[in-house]
Parts: C-alpha cells; structure tokens; sequence
C-alpha cells in the first residue's frame, strides 16, 4: 500500500501568509455583506451599490412583506381571541357599523361639495386607473424638489388594499429614503405630499384579497413626472 508523503515543513504556509489570507477572506466577505447582502435582504445600501445592481429595491419589498406578514399573524391572533367572547365581538361589530356609515355619510357629503365647487376636468393633473390580482403589488412614484407639494387621492374598488406611502432619493450623492404612512385594510385615503428631499415619492399598493381589485390613484400639484415603478 502507498502511503502518500507528508508535505515538507518549507511547503506548508507560514504563519503570515495565514494572517494574509485570513485578513483577505473578511475583507472580500466584509464587501459582499455591504454591497450584497444588507441591499437585497434589508435594503441597508450605504454605499450605492445595492440600487445600482438593483438589489435595494428587492430588499425593500421583502422588507414590506415582512412587515405584512407579521400584521397578518397579529391580525389572526385578534380574530382567534374575538371567537372566545361572540357577544362582545356582535355589539362591537354593531358599533363599527355605524361608525362606518356615518363616517361614510361625511365622505360623501365632503365629495359632493368639492364635486360642487371644483369641475371635475381641471381638478387632477393625472388619473390612472389599475387592477392588481390577488398577492400583486405595484409602485406609482411622483417625481418632486425639495418641498414640492402635491394633492392625491386614491380609492380602491372590490376590496381594501395595504399601502405604503414613501420617498427615495440622492443627496450629495448619497441615498435617502423616508416613510410617509402605512395602511392595512384601506379602501380609500386622500390629502398633501411634501417632499421632504428631491426624488421620487408615492406609494406602494398590494392586494391581498382573493380576487382582483381596482385601483383608481388621481394626483395634481408640483411634480414633474408621474411614475410606475414596480
């Protein structure tokens, strides 16, 4: 039987040509986990590189649905406990309902008053209208400076969405990002965006019932260009 030579002391590697190696293999995984990892899994990109490989944007949205996710299980925790005590759960139902309508009796009395005062031609700068199928999400962004003010309005056809309203951007060639609001179960929302830096700023929709929705999103104001992103 052979049995194969041990390698000489000359040929195995030196105690510095470890440490090189070693110092190397963290640097290049250093450079992987910025450049790579956090865009992608987190959208962390503090040097760019992330949105450049467009990376950034695919952290963010695992980042919404991560967050949808966990609102998802939290939603099912409160239905559990709500099957545990029926009456409480009929007279609050009870009271929610007339909540809603008379909430949706000012709503649609505001309407009708603006429907009123304003011709409803010259009232928004761009209407889109847009259906998403079960689990879709997409992105409308409105390209604004600094301090730009804008009107919207939004409402939902078939069944209430969630919605992300945010801005993206760079400043002195580093990236800024913000978080206006957040809905879950929203049919409809409506006011101001201010930009709060130059870039692009809007909102990210995602269907989560069992059958197809549709959008309806009106916007006027400071912006140059109105914008599908996702």
């Amino acid at each position: 039987m052979y049995n194969a030579n041990l390698p000489s002391k000359d040929e195995l590697p030196s105690s510095k040509q470890l440490i090189k190696s070693t110092l190397l293999a963290l640097i290049v995984a250093m450079v992987i986990l910025v450049t790579v990892v956090l865009p992608a899994e987190y959208a962390i990109d503090p040097t760019g590189a992330g949105r450049w490989l467009g990376l950034t944007d695919m952290g963010q949205i695992k980042q919404q649905l991560s967050e949808e996710a966990e609102a998802d299980r939290a939603l099912a925790t409160a239905e559990q406990k709500q099957l545990v005590e029926p009456d409480l759960v009929n007279n609050v139902q009870v009271l929610t309902d007339k909540a809603v309508g008379a909430e949706g009796s000012a709503v649609e009395n505001q309407v009708e008053l603006e429907t009123e005062s304003v011709q409803p031609e010259l009232a928004w700068k761009d209407t889109i209208q847009f259906v998403l199928t079960p689990g879709q999400g997409t992105e409308y962004k409105l390209v604004m400076n600094d301090g730009a003010v804008a009107q919207y309005f939004w409402a939902s056809e078939g069944g209430p969405i969630n919605f992300d309203a945010h801005g993206d951007g760079r400043i002195d060639g580093k990236r800024r990002s913000i978080s206006y609001e957040k809905g879950r179960g929203v049919a409809e929302d409506q006011g101001d965006l201010t930009a709060a830096f130059t870039g692009k700023h809007g909102w990210f929709f995602r269907n989560r019932n069992k059958h197809n929705v549709t959008i309806t999103l009106k916007v006027k104001g400071d912006y140059s260009e109105l914008k599908k992103l996702i």
